[in-house]
């Protein structure tokens, strides 16, 4: 996992998950379903907010653990969660959401 601020890195399960918003902060993580149209059309989004964002950008799949979206309030995908000193400080699922919009989200605007 290489986290560089450049790209989006991808995370598998709520280990990674803590292992990264434990060593780096900000994190904005989005928690994905594979074939979810919605997350498709998220994630060339989120490499734009990752190319701006002063932090980490995460691509979360829960995999079979479903608890990581209970866990994080995350209601359906894709949602997001900003991380700041290891700690989920809000969610967003609103579907779809732009770059602007997101970068905002994350930066706590």
């Amino acid at each position: 996992m290489d986290a560089d601020g450049s790209k989006p890195v991808r995370v598998r399960g709520g280990e990674e998950l803590r292992d990264l918003v434990e060593r780096d902060s900000p994190v904005l993580a989005e928690f994905y379903s594979r074939g979810c149209p919605k997350c498709d059309a998220q994630e060339p989004v989120l490499g734009l907010v990752a190319r701006e964002f002063d932090g980490v950008v995460a691509m979360v799949d829960p995999g079979e653990d479903l608890s990581l979206l209970r866990d994080y309030g995350v209601a359906s995908t894709p949602g997001f969660v900003p991380f700041r000193d290891g700690e989920a400080v809000a969610t967003l699922a609103d579907g779809v959401v732009g770059a602007e919009d997101l970068l905002a989200f994350a930066r706590g605007e």
